[in-house]
């Protein structure tokens, strides 16, 4: 488990965020988002004052990565990129969550180590991870300015138009329903979106075609979305193209892997991160090493 308890004791009278600060290396604020998230004890009790003293049995609950033994597929001193398996989280939803990338980039390059954007647990592909704070800064920002520029493939149902633009924008609304939070929607009252896609092949024995998808904007599920409101839907996908009792019954983890097979054509999300190309000091396009392609019909080939 990536989070574990440390207990120590403190024989004076110390302000907690600064205690952090000096003995565990955070920076202050740091130290006082642990305490406001109630992860920090003393004498058994939750402290809530980020400004606050504490004294006595003091109980700390840290995350500390273990590496699965994962390795980047490129690296430089400033970040490194891996390509991340389908089902796994970019970064833990609680506690109990066993592992995430969170835990390969701290195991490697130590806490100060983030990842710079988010793709959804089930796409498969790149992941670009600072090493450090000024690093993590500098990124981030090019993806906010939109200054890096991705692909990804799809394999999806139907034959696909040999290339198109989509311009639709997309509302997600957090006041509603839980199935209405989690699934994103095309609609006028939405944010601008806008992704390229190109035909790469087309498989008339499956009538699915595999797609190069470029999204100009980083809205959430946004390609997933997209191809769906084009009438061609990405194989494998559990939300979009499924009924309403469906994607709750996925969401609820209520739904088998057989059925979501039959349902939604694949056991998994064949969306996959295939290039990131950017400027960090030097101009670099990086491309994914794994066989999205084979390992997609090899899927839906099996079943």
């Amino acid at each position: 488990m990536p989070f574990v308890v440390k207990e120590f004791e403190v024989k004076e009278k110390t302000k907690a965020f600064l205690f952090l600060m000096k003995e565990m290396g955070y920076t202050q604020k740091e130290a006082q988002r642990i305490i406001a998230r109630g992860r920090l004890q003393v004498n058994g009790e939750v402290m809530k004052h980020t400004a606050g003293y504490f004294e006595g049995k003091i109980s700390f609950i840290c995350f500390e990565g273990v590496s699965r033994g994962l390795k980047p597929v490129f690296q430089t001193s400033e970040f490194a990129i891996y390509d991340k398996p389908s089902g796994v989280l970019v970064h833990p939803q609680n506690r109990n969550t066993a592992y995430s990338m969170i835990d390969e980039a701290h195991a490697a390059y130590g806490r100060d180590a983030n990842i710079t954007h988010r793709i959804d647990q089930e796409t498969s592909g790149l992941l670009l991870i600072s090493k450090n704070k000024e690093a993590e800064r500098k990124l981030k920002w090019l993806f906010e300015s939109r200054d890096i520029s991705k692909t990804y493939l799809a394999l999806v149902r139907g034959e696909f138009p040999v290339s198109i633009e989509v311009d639709a924008p997309l509302l997600r609304k957090e006041d509603e329903e839980a199935i209405v939070r989690m699934v994103v929607k095309v609609h006028v009252d939405g944010k601008s979106a806008q992704t390229s896609f190109k035909r790469l092949c087309y498989y008339p024995d499956l009538d699915m075609s595999l797609v190069e998808c470029s999204p100009r904007t980083g809205r959430q599920h946004q390609i997933r979305v997209h191809l769906f409101h084009v009438k061609h839907p990405i194989i494998g996908d559990p939300l979009y193209g499924q009924t309403d009792e469906d994607k709750v019954r996925f969401l609820d983890k209520l739904i088998s892997k057989e059925e979501r097979i039959q349902k939604s054509g694949a056991e998994r999300l064949l969306l996959h991160a295939q290039s990131l190309c950017f400027e960090h000091e030097s101009n670099f396009c990086i491309t994914s090493k794994a066989e999205f392609q084979k390992m997609a019909l090899d899927l839906v080939r099996k079943k």
